[in-house]
């Protein structure tokens, strides 16, 4: 009796779990499909407004800005009060309204307001959303990977369909899609169960503890200068597929190539990845990117950067997935939570206010070949870098 009891009382668990893990896949596929939107089809909606390059630039520079505040704000604010669950549904709520308003005004100081709250809301969800899962896993079984990809496949389909879509209704479809994927994502909060119980709060007292280490920071200022080049790339793709003449189907597919050649790639990498040394797998991720940002600068034609944007999977992929395991390893385990911080803020915050700001004045006044010359360069001052700091560390050691 006490063994059928037992059977039953797994087979129950098991089924929650498998209901807790289909309904995290749904929302994690419904997050990143927003993503797709605001990554590649708000850049193209706003040049339909009327907008300069620099002006998106600087549109696109608030998100990173306001990321530097809102991330940490929200993270500590789930930490406070135990609940992941409630804390996304409210920057869900808040990304809702902001759309909202965008439909009624054009003038850009009103829309860069706009977008400034809208950042605030949505700049935090990537992270929280990755906690959730991670935490999830100990509770499933179901290993964060197998989640995670579903934001991939999320992305991937948005990407495609919305430029399918758009193909018809012209660009003033995007902010409402976005409206309807945003409240799909909303409701989807509703059914997530929190594990906040097991989250352990940041450490702000080790920040300046790893800041103090010049190795570490060597490290983040690599790290700097290649995420601006990646950024650089990331916010103005789209405006250069369309000034070369693709139409808004050809730049989904465009994102639909890059988001899915990763996928092998990450799951390559967490089976074989630690095999190799960090700063060389680096060094050679950012010397593709350096050879993927000069194609694109090259290409007159905009249906051969479909090819180029396969190299995704050995730049972005390698580099994000390699740069956190190093920088696991050159940080204690009690300061973990605050280098994974600083990591963010450079990547996400700083970088992206740069290439914002600085990459869409240059992509106004010089054109896409001198823009994706910069970001070559930059790439290429990374690789020898990376590649210098490794040699360094071998002949000390």
């Amino acid at each position: 009796m006490n063994s059928t009891n037992y059977i039953i009382a797994a087979f129950g668990r098991s089924l929650t779990a498998g209901k807790e893990t289909r309904v995290l896949r749904m929302f994690c596929f419904a997050v990143y499909m927003t993503q797709a939107i605001i990554v590649s089809y708000f850049p193209l909606y706003f040049l339909d407004q009327g907008y300069s390059a620099s002006q998106i630039g600087i549109i696109y520079s608030i998100g990173p800005f306001i990321s530097v505040f809102s991330t940490l704000l929200f993270g500590a604010a789930s930490d406070k009060y135990r609940t992941l669950k409630k804390i996304l549904s409210v920057i869900l709520f808040g990304q809702l309204i902001m759309v909202a308003l965008l439909f009624s005004t054009q003038t850009f100081a009103i829309v860069c307001f706009i977008m400034l709250v809208f950042y605030f809301f949505q700049t935090p969800i990537n992270p929280l959303t990755d906690s959730l899962i991670l935490l999830s896993s100990k509770h499933t079984g179901t290993p964060y990977a197998l989640v995670r990809i579903f934001g991939s496949l999320g992305f991937a389909f948005m990407a495609f369909s919305m430029g399918q879509l758009l193909k018809f209704t012209g660009s003033w479809a995007t902010l409402l899609v976005g409206l309807i994927t945003i409240g799909i994502t909303f409701f989807l909060s509703l059914g997530l169960k929190d594990y906040q119980g097991s989250l352990k709060k940041m450490d702000f007292s080790g920040l300046f503890k790893i800041l103090r280490k010049p190795d570490i920071v060597t490290f983040f200022a690599l790290v700097f200068i290649l995420s601006v080049s990646h950024r650089m790339y990331e916010g103005f793709l789209a405006v250069t597929l369309r000034q070369m003449g693709a139409s808004d189907s050809l730049v989904g597919v465009a994102w639909l190539v890059s988001s899915v050649s990763e996928i092998p790639v990450l799951f390559l990498l967490g089976k074989y990845g630690h095999k190799f040394k960090e700063l060389p797998l680096l060094a050679i991720a950012s010397l593709m990117y350096a050879v993927r940002f000069f194609l694109v600068g090259e290409i007159q034609s905009p249906i051969w950067v479909i090819p180029v944007q396969a190299m995704h999977s050995i730049t972005f992929g390698i580099y994000f997935t390699t740069a956190l395991r190093y920088l696991s390893t050159i940080i204690p385990d009690e300061y973990r939570s605050s280098g994974q911080a600083v990591f963010a803020v450079v990547w996400t915050g700083f970088a992206g206010i740069i290439s914002g700001m600085v990459g869409g004045s240059i992509f106004d006044h010089y054109g896409k070949g001198a823009f994706f010359q910069l970001a070559m360069v930059l790439a290429l001052i990374a690789a020898a870098s990376f590649l210098a700091k490794h040699l360094f560390s071998r002949s000390s050691a």
